[in-house]
């Protein structure tokens, strides 16, 4: 065989072998967006109750109120005592369910967690949705010029890291004793690369990626799955109600898609919607583009048009 037909083989085998990588990728796909419709995995198989953290409002609110129309009762652990049994009235009222509710500030660090271990006490729950997040700031902020720094440092790392392992260490003893559980962890889109003036914000998500990714390796033999849900832009207060969408999705009907791609995907967008965002987002911002300095100016302008900037920059938080 002469050099030229070795490297012809050797060009055919790795064309070959990007075909079968896209061809299984485009499998996956459907089978997690679309297959999922019609065959859903019954989510009442992992366990009488679902723990919700963040679930007064926005995505957080959605999965407890779809989690209850598919027959768990809730727990809901959120901040503000009112908006608590508000959500909590709406689900037994709508789907006959019944609640509880933990009363919490995420933003108290350790301290909060005995109060949650000992209302989950004796509860059989099947499944945790880690929820609760905030932002870093308001806009694109460098580092330094996000207002109250040390502060801000501390809730969201309580918020966005802390709050993520702690509720796995509470739920997660139980689940393997029965053999049975889910937790699902929301990170981001923001997640999928390095983002320069929300830095902060998107490596708080791409831990909570790295962590249940390993987590679900660790325990699946347990008969424990850990999905990682990166959603895309959703309209939420956390995103000013941005105007929905082909690609915002509004929180009610992103859950119910992300719910369905359990046991289909442990790592998700939660819809195709958001998928083709991570598309093209890639493909728009390559890391030659969005690490670039003319790029980092570019949104430190149109922060300060739009009165975004550090000046103006408020936290906000999951409720």
């Amino acid at each position: 065989m002469s050099l030229f037909d070795l490297l012809h083989a050797v060009a055919l085998l790795v064309l070959a072998q990007q075909v079968l990588k896209m061809l299984w990728s485009c499998f996956n796909c459907f089978k997690e967006y679309f297959l999922s419709e019609i065959w859903r995995t019954d989510v009442r198989k992992f366990g009488r109750w679902a723990v919700i953290t963040g679930s007064t409002s926005g995505i957080g609110k959605a999965y407890a109120l779809e989690l209850a129309k598919r027959g768990l009762d809730i727990v809901l652990v959120g901040r503000s005592e009112q908006k608590l049994q508000q959500v909590a009235k709406e689900i037994e009222e709508t789907h006959g369910r019944k609640t509880i509710s933990i009363q919490v500030d995420f933003t108290e660090g350790k301290s909060i967690y005995p109060t949650i271990a000992k209302g989950l006490q004796g509860l059989e729950v099947g499944i945790l949705v880690n929820n609760v997040g905030m932002t870093f700031s308001e806009g694109f902020d460098r580092f330094l010029d996000v207002p109250d720094l040390e502060q801000r440092i501390n809730n969201i790392t309580d918020v966005n890291v802390l709050s993520v392992m702690q509720m796995t260490r509470i739920v997660l003893p139980g689940m393997v004793e029965r053999e049975s559980g889910l937790i699902i962890n929301l990170s981001s889109i923001a997640a999928v690369k390095p983002q320069p003036l929300l830095a902060t914000y998107a490596a708080s998500k791409i831990f909570i990626t790295y962590f249940s990714e390993s987590l679900h390796t660790e325990y699946k033999s347990k008969g424990i799955t850990v999905q990682n849900v990166a959603p895309g832009l959703v309209s939420t207060n956390m995103t000013n109600n941005i105007p929905r969408s082909f690609l915002v999705k509004g929180a009610d009907a992103f859950v119910r898609e992300a719910l369905n791609t359990v046991g289909y995907s442990m790592s998700t967008n939660g819809c195709f919607t958001h998928f083709i965002q991570v598309i093209v987002f890639k493909c728009l911002f390559p890391d030659v583009l969005r690490l670039s300095t003319w790029h980092l100016n570019k949104q430190i302008e149109l922060g300060r048009r739009k009165g975004t900037g550090g000046e103006k920059s408020l936290r906000k938080k999951a409720e």
